[in-house]
């Protein structure tokens, strides 16, 4: 297993980027088929919906699990053993019999996912902490990419045969063709960082998350509730607020959605030059003034003008996040993705009971408010310094 001496930083940066784009593909390839696996396990609208709040309770649970597996299998190790797991979630997918065994699958699902996702974000932030180079919002957007690649297969397939299993096989043998190519290049485990500790806790006892860690979730689960629930409800505000047409109201989610990835393609150069601190306040800010704006003005131009603000400025918080978690070990790493985990559950849930008990404005405008909560967040987390933007270090890292 080569070293970080011996990758060069594009090598290893595209080979985590595989893991990125592997999650987002398994997740967009199984999603997709869901009217499917509704008409095989005769399923209702209420058991699809506890079918999806199943894989996102896995995830949440795992944090014990993956904060133990992390220290003793490290990063390298859990994510390409989770990466396995969620292949042959994708099997059992296609072959289930009966609801209580699908949503036993699409919990597992979700553990193995929460594994991943920790991982992952680990190995990004050793990327970055190894070669002094930032790389973590462009491998967020790799998961971007790979969702997009499994809804174009999904449809792809659907065209010239409507079986799951043979979908599923083919996305299964795309998914191991992708983990093969990054095996060789993921970094090794280093010695782990000290875990984070309250004073005057004795080893072996559980110990209670510092404020800074409690700072860095809640950062990320308001973070994810500005994203899961533009997601979910940008369409509705269009077509019930704005009255806007059948054909246009569709568009919310796709300005959100091009906005973020582009976002998060150029979001490494704005960490390199400004610092990921001032990328996550100005940003969040830049998410909550435009959508509130938006909101105010009404009309369909500015109210897409208002969510393209959310999908640029929310577009690094995550990514700038993790890296800040992982310089506190990998017990404050599980726990800030489980509460990132959590807000993407709740936020759309949150959205609904505030639209259930007054209007869906109010609703968005809650999204703007978790928008600027993490603005005020951000500013008591010790955010990383930014690493040095010289000709030399550059070439350093291209030749390492």
């Amino acid at each position: 297993m080569p070293g970080p001496a011996a990758l060069s930083f594009p090598r290893a940066k595209w080979s985590i980027a595989a893991l990125f784009c592997f999650l987002g593909f398994q997740y967009g390839t199984w999603v997709s088929r869901l009217p499917a696996l509704k008409s095989r396990l005769d399923l209702g609208a209420g058991e699809v919906g506890l079918l999806l709040m199943a894989c996102g309770a896995g995830a949440a649970a795992s944090f014990p699990l993956v904060a133990v597996l992390t220290r003793r299998l490290g990063s390298r190790r859990l994510s390409l053993l989770s990466a396995l797991g969620l292949v042959a979630v994708l099997a059992a997918l296609s072959v289930v019999p009966n609801y209580p065994l699908a949503l036993l699958a699409v919990c597992a699902d979700g553990v193995a996912v929460g594994c991943l996702n920790v991982a992952m974000n680990a190995q990004g932030a050793a990327l970055e902490k190894a070669y002094d180079r930032t790389a973590m919002s462009q491998l967020h957007a790799t998961f971007s990419a790979g969702l997009l690649a499994g809804a174009l297969l999904a449809s792809g397939t659907t065209t010239l045969t409507a079986s799951v299993p043979v979908h599923f096989a083919v996305a299964g043998a795309l998914s191991l063709l992708l983990l093969a190519g990054s095996r060789t290049g993921l970094l090794p485990d280093g010695p782990a960082p000290r875990p984070d500790r309250t004073p005057g806790r004795r080893r072996g006892r559980l110990a209670l998350p510092s404020a800074t860690t409690l700072l860095m979730g809640c950062a990320m689960a308001f973070g994810t509730i500005t994203e899961g629930a533009m997601n979910d409800w940008s369409t509705l505000y269009l077509k019930d607020v704005v009255k806007a047409s059948a054909t246009v109201a569709p568009l919310g989610i796709a300005v959100v959605s091009v906005m973020m990835l582009l976002a998060r393609v150029c979001a490494d150069r704005w960490r390199t030059r400004w610092g990921d601190g001032r990328v996550v306040r100005v940003g969040s800010a830049v998410a909550a003034v435009g959508l509130a704006l938006a909101l105010l003005a009404g009309g369909v131009v500015p109210t897409l003008l208002g969510f393209a603000c959310v999908g640029l400025g929310a577009a690094a918080v995550t990514p700038c996040v993790y890296v800040a978690a992982a310089e506190h070990g990998s017990d404050a790493l599980a726990l800030v993705a489980a509460m990132g985990t959590t807000g993407l559950l709740g936020g759309p849930a949150l959205i609904g009971f505030v639209a259930s008990a007054a209007n869906l404005t109010l609703g968005m405008a809650t999204v703007a408010a978790s928008a600027l909560v993490v603005t005020l967040t951000a500013l008591w987390i010790p955010w990383p310094g930014r690493p040095p933007v010289t000709e030399v270090s550059v070439a350093a890292g291209e030749s390492a």
